[in-house]
């Protein structure tokens, strides 16, 4: 076996250790989880609140709005008015915005509640330690004195 081989094995053996460590694991699990947890709140937000804020205010959906930056933007809607020139596009940006204060929020209401239980949890009482043996047959001794 030549060198470079013998190096690239310690190099692949000293990887496959790095990668298994709790720590990585760890990581990658947080961000696997994190990318679903994002895809529920992201589906919250567009498929639960966004609708009835449009309900509320009347069916307004920002995300059309713009403003044509040159003289050949005569279309109605977005899509059109990127196909015909440069635009502005205030209403998806303002969107945009209200959806990131709308998932914040949630975020900031579910750590919120996890933390209130967390709380909970550490302020619970532990049941006090049960006595020794020796403590048990001291106050047995100690209660049939008394009697007699």
């Amino acid at each position: 076996m030549s060198a470079v081989e013998d190096k690239g094995r310690r190099m692949l053996t000293e990887f496959r250790e790095f990668a298994m460590k709790g720590n990585v694991v760890d990581l990658a699990v947080g961000v696997i989880i994190g990318a679903a947890f994002g895809a529920i709140v992201t589906s919250l937000v567009g498929d639960v609140i966004m609708p009835l804020i449009g309900a509320v205010t009347g069916g307004l959906d920002f995300s059309n709005y713009f403003t044509g930056l040159s003289k050949s933007v005569t279309a109605t809607n977005l899509a059109d008015a990127k196909k015909q020139g440069a635009v502005l596009a205030w209403g998806n940006f303002l969107t945009l915005t209200i959806n990131f204060i709308i998932i914040a929020f949630v975020l900031f209401l579910v750590i919120r509640a996890m933390n209130t239980l967390k709380r909970k949890e550490e302020a619970a009482p532990a049941a006090p330690p049960k006595p020794s043996r020796e403590v048990e047959l001291l106050t047995e001794i100690r209660d049939l004195l008394k009697k007699s």
